[in-house]
């Protein structure tokens, strides 16, 4: 366990109860209250520049596969290329997060994350790009996407403090989301205006501004947590623990549903605006913007938000499924766009509710080993789903495509939701009477509910 100034545990919670609430810690001074530590802000400073870029690339990408290829397959498989070695590496980057210095870690792989986006920006603004190069690169940033997200995500209770975690989670899903407003518009504009390359040339060059954060930050200010030792048998101990743990694996296994068949956004949108509305970048990147816009909503949301409950995570997803359903069947282009606002607000309050949660409940020499198992499924399933999301798109259409999406999303909701009913000892209660809520879990029977703070 931890030790010192910024020593953090949390219980294990294993009972039904436990299962029933799990409340975390209320944020402490409104909902930007992590910016008043420097080295946060510092690092979210960074992080606004550099997802700005980070969106820039990926609509720019996402174009360039499609103007060179005419396939939404094409698409599919740069974006499972993209999350490949976190399917396949993702449980070891999380036991190297646990064992090295995240800070150093980080300067590391954002500095390689960087590199990839000139390599990328050289081949095309000389001409000479072709798919496989977007591939390969695809797969590069893929690469050291294995050691950056579980050593990003560990990172942020090392700034911070266990208090305030949930507060910046959300802040850092709010940051993500601001630069998705940004950057699909810009992107829309480069690419019309003088092709892709300048976008990943941007890209690459918005890696300076987290790697100066990272550097000017005062590591005595951090809150220190024992890194795990060298060992054998580490991975399968961090198995283990999430095994033993209902309140940690049937979130992650809602949320790896939900990453794998209800996040192919590109694939869809891309579709959508080829075939359905034969329009161009711009619009790709206006939908994109519509979307982000719902996503930031929902960070700053949950970043108000005092508690996460399983409840909203399994509500928010079987919701979200129902939208893209709703979406996939919309008759007009304006009924379309306007319905990825609440979409983007779902997806959003998943991925806050699940990260928050899991890390909160987490000891904190396992947190790398979990939030690595936890990014490897919602990330890493999309090399399973994203190549067939797209053949079913490529051969029966966008909205059949979506429209799939969105049925695996609820229909996965509405199995874990089950599957913790009943671990929690909850009933189903429906009541039709005015002010009272009409359709809620209760306990099958009084039993004292516990609350896992952090």
């Amino acid at each position: 366990m931890s030790t010192g100034p910024g020593a953090d545990s949390a219980p294990a919670p294993n009972t039904p109860d436990d299962i029933r609430t799990t409340a975390l810690t209320k944020p402490k001074g409104g909902t930007f209250s992590s910016l008043r530590i420097r080295n946060y802000r510092l690092f979210a400073t960074g992080q606004v520049v550099s997802n700005t870029g980070t969106w820039m690339q990926r609509i720019a990408q996402d174009w360039l596969v499609l103007s060179l290829t005419g396939s939404s397959t094409a698409v599919g498989i740069t974006t499972a290329l993209q999350f490949l070695p976190m399917l396949l590496l993702g449980l070891y980057g999380g036991v190297i997060a646990d064992r090295c210095p995240k800070r150093r870690l980080l300067l590391i792989t954002q500095s390689a994350m960087g590199v990839t986006g000139l390599a990328l920006a050289a081949l095309t603004l000389s001409g000479h790009v072709q798919v496989w190069h977007v591939y390969l690169t695809a797969l590069a940033g893929g690469l050291v996407t294995v050691l950056d997200n579980p050593a990003r995500q560990a990172f942020v209770v090392e700034m911070v403090g266990p208090d305030d975690l949930r507060n910046a989670v959300s802040l850092n899903s709010a940051n993500f989301q601001s630069a998705r407003l940004v950057g699909p518009a810009v992107a829309g504009v480069l690419i019309t205006a003088v092709g892709s390359g300048w976008a990943f040339l941007l890209n690459g060059l918005s890696f300076i501004a987290p790697i100066t954060g990272l550097l000017l930050m005062r590591t005595a200010e951090l809150h220190k947590v024992d890194r795990a030792p060298r060992g054998k048998g580490q991975l399968r101990e961090g198995l283990r623990y999430v095994a033993g743990r209902p309140d940690l694996i049937w979130p992650i296994v809602l949320v790896g549903f939900i990453g794998t068949f209800g996040f192919n956004f590109p694939i869809w949108l891309t579709a959508y605006v080829n075939d359905v509305f034969h329009a161009g970048a711009g619009t790709y990147g206006l939908l994109n913007t519509l979307m982000a816009g719902g996503s930031l909503a929902g960070a700053l949301l949950a970043a108000r938000r005092g508690t996460s409950r399983l409840r909203l995570l399994v509500g928010a997803a079987l919701f979200f499924g129902l939208l893209e359903i709703t979406a996939a069947l919309a008759p007009e282009f304006w009924l379309f766009a306007l319905l990825l606002v609440p979409i983007g607000m779902c997806g959003l309050t998943i991925n806050v509710t699940a990260n928050s949660s899991i890390q909160l409940a987490t000891d904190p020499a396992m947190r790398g080993r979990v939030m690595s198992l936890f990014m490897m499924v919602f990330m890493g399933g999309t090399p399973l789903g994203a190549p067939l999301v797209g053949w079913v798109t490529d051969e029966y259409g966008a909205r059949v495509g979506f429209c799939a999406g969105g049925a695996v999303s609820a229909l996965a909701a509405v199995g874990v939701g089950v599957v913790l009913a009943r671990l929690g000892g909850l009933r189903l209660k429906i009541d039709l009477r005015r002010g009272h809520p009409h359709v809620a879990f209760v306990p099958k029977e009084p039993a004292r509910v516990l609350t896992t703070a952090a």
